[in-house]
């Protein structure tokens, strides 16, 4: 089943390539492709036992036995919530795209399935070499999406993007291979129990670090991002910011924090202090932002500040937190993406300074993204007030100060997005493009009704998603908490 939700869609990218002809006919594969690995997805909830934090839907297949490599794959409480929340998001991807993808649809699609594939192989992979194949691989796509379909600069935004990413892939590549080189295999879970010392943990901490602190993006390694949002496509921004976001994240999860625990509790300081810098520091960027996609970009690079706080508070409510925070962040800032979209594809601009008075004409639209720029404030009743509050009562356990500092960030995201929204919504009509407006078509409402539903389900009833990463999140604090390299090493270092 695990093989199934994960290859299903780029078996159909290549159906799609191989067999099917015409720009209709491509669409309609690729979002029924995606809708059927959402409800396989769904399949894999239903048959998860939340109670066990060990790794279920395991497989196994020897690949290349003499170097400790095989194909293994599984997923536990951690990594779930993100194979969920990419197979949501893939179908609303493509009825995003369905009218604004106009050239090249069908390897457009076949880009956006092979991505899926790629992505969902990240959160299942239990062999370095495959999560690294697959890590690797899903930059192909999505620098296609940004490089082809994106605004006029999205040949540097690509590279840019590609650059990046893959200068510090390197880095992590040497990390897997001296940690399979010791260990004798690239088992994930095997390497959870082996001891290393702390020097080598320190610069294996750094190796995978340079890789997963470009992908969260944190501070100073985030200027990829915002070039990258502004010249993507709508979707493309949605799956950037709603999924692959998530994968430096989860990459100190599942790698830095079980299997270099000594060298993450001593880099705790570091990671404080990079997170507080992005958290106050971008959002004061955001505030001065005249295009609609480069603000969004700058608050989640804030808001994935309070992710890595979370992650390194070194407590349930603070790993918990961070999880959650996670999803909630993938569900409203692929929303925000989505609302940005539906009126560019209708002034073809982005620019502040060009709205005005849109909730006179578009009172549906207004209502929509009142919703979700509550939930990215942290409005209690909606998803982004948990993941916030137990990710600050996290820090505060851990670092009072750390926890003070950051609270600035909730009133500097207030400020930029009320700011935003008052511009953009209120006032008097600003010209005659946006009088001309029409309000959101059947076809917007109905991407926008999970997303809404998800808000306030997690806001108000947080405990089905809170409960399936329980067992696992202790289990990981269980590792992270042991001491591998000795208490003597530790201080001397």
């Amino acid at each position: 089943m695990l093989s199934l939700v994960t290859f299903l869609p780029l078996i159909g990218a290549l159906v799609l390539f191989f067999g099917i002809q015409g720009d209709r006919a491509a669409r309609i594969w690729a979002l029924g492709t995606t809708l059927v690995t959402f409800f396989l997805s769904l399949r894999l909830l239903s048959g998860f036992d939340p109670s066990s934090p060990a790794f279920q839907f395991l497989e196994e297949v020897a690949w290349l036995p003499a170097y400790g490599i095989a194909y293994r794959m599984g997923v536990d409480g951690i990594s779930l919530p993100f194979v969920l929340l990419t197979a949501f998001l893939m179908p609303l991807c493509i009825l995003a795209s369905w009218e604004s993808i106009q050239k090249q649809v069908k390897a457009y699609m076949v880009a956006f399935l092979a991505l899926e594939s790629f992505v969902i192989g990240v959160f299942c992979a239990l062999d370095f070499i495959l999560f690294y194949i697959l890590w690797e691989a899903m930059l192909i796509p999505m620098f296609l999406l940004i490089g082809v379909w994106g605004g006029k600069n999205r040949v540097y935004a690509a590279f840019k993007f590609f650059l990046y990413t893959l200068t510090g892939s390197v880095l992590m590549l040497i990390a897997i291979l001296v940690m399979g080189y010791k260990g004798n295999t690239f088992s994930i879970p095997a390497l959870m129990a082996l001891p290393f010392s702390f020097a080598m943990q320190v610069w294996l901490f750094l190796g995978l670090f340079s890789s997963f602190a470009v992908k969260v993006p944190m501070w100073p390694v985030h200027t990829w991002l915002p070039d990258a949002h502004v010249e993507a496509p709508t979707a493309g921004s949605v799956i950037l910011a709603g999924v692959l976001l998530k994968m430096g994240a989860y990459g100190f999860l599942r790698f830095s924090l079980p299997i270099l625990p000594d060298a993450s509790r001593f880099f705790v300081p570091f990671i404080f202090a990079l997170s507080l810098v992005a958290i106050v520091y971008t959002a004061l960027v955001a505030l001065m932002q005249k295009d609609l996609k480069k603000l969004i970009a700058y608050s989640s690079v804030s808001h994935m500040g309070f992710v890595t706080i979370g992650l390194f508070a070194y407590n349930q409510q603070g790993l918990e937190g961070g999880i959650l925070q996670m999803v909630n962040h993938g569900i409203t800032a692929a929303a925000l993406f989505l609302l940005v979209g539906v009126i560019y594809d209708r002034m073809h601009t982005r620019e502040i300074a060009r709205f005005g008075g849109i909730a006179h004409r578009m009172p549906i639209y207004a209502v929509i993204f009142m919703v979700f720029t509550m939930s990215s404030v942290g409005l209690p009743g909606t998803n982004g007030f948990i993941g916030e509050f137990l990710i600050l009562l996290g820090a505060y356990l851990a670092n009072k100060g750390v926890a003070v500092v950051a609270a600035t960030g909730l009133v500097l995201g207030a400020a930029y997005m009320l700011w935003m929204f008052k511009k953009v919504l209120f006032g008097v009509v600003a010209n005659d493009e946006v009088a001309a407006l029409r309000d959101v078509n059947s076809r917007e409402i109905a991407i926008f009704i999970p997303l809404l539903i998800l808000v306030f389900w997690i806001g108000f009833y947080p405990a089905p998603f809170l409960n399936m990463m329980h067992a696992s999140v202790e289990q990981l604090l269980i590792q992270a908490n042991t001491i591998k390299a000795g208490s003597a090493a530790l201080a001397l270092f």
